[in-house]
């Protein structure tokens, strides 16, 4: 008996508009600008994005290819607001490591 070795399902293709809507914003901290230098970059994506998602919205939206995608939610905060409790929206951050030698300059945006 032979053991049919199956290939790995390739993420089905998404649209412009799903790039844009999952792709919704750069994080420029000091530690986002640390990565950057090392080849990894972090955006703030949509809750409902996934990996698959994520990798092929930056591959088309900045003509990279991406080796990584690392996600994870940020939980919101309980806080005040005029004086009475309340909670900040839990949201969605990626970092994205590119291949070796390739950047994104996120000073120009998009086009």
């Amino acid at each position: 008996m032979s053991a049919s070795i199956s290939k790995p399902k390739a993420a089905p293709k998404i649209s412009g508009e799903r790039m844009y809507q999952a792709i919704l914003s750069p994080l420029v901290t000091e530690k986002a600008t640390g990565l950057s230098e090392q080849g990894q970059y972090v955006f703030r994506v949509a809750l409902d994005a996934s990996k698959p998602e994520i990798k092929q919205a930056v591959e088309g939206l900045f003509g990279v290819s991406v080796v990584a995608v690392n996600t994870l939610v940020m939980k919101g905060k309980s806080k005040r607001f005029k004086g009475r409790p309340g909670q900040r929206s839990d949201w969605k951050k990626a970092v994205v490591r590119l291949a070796e030698g390739q950047s994104i300059d996120l000073t120009t945006g998009l086009s």
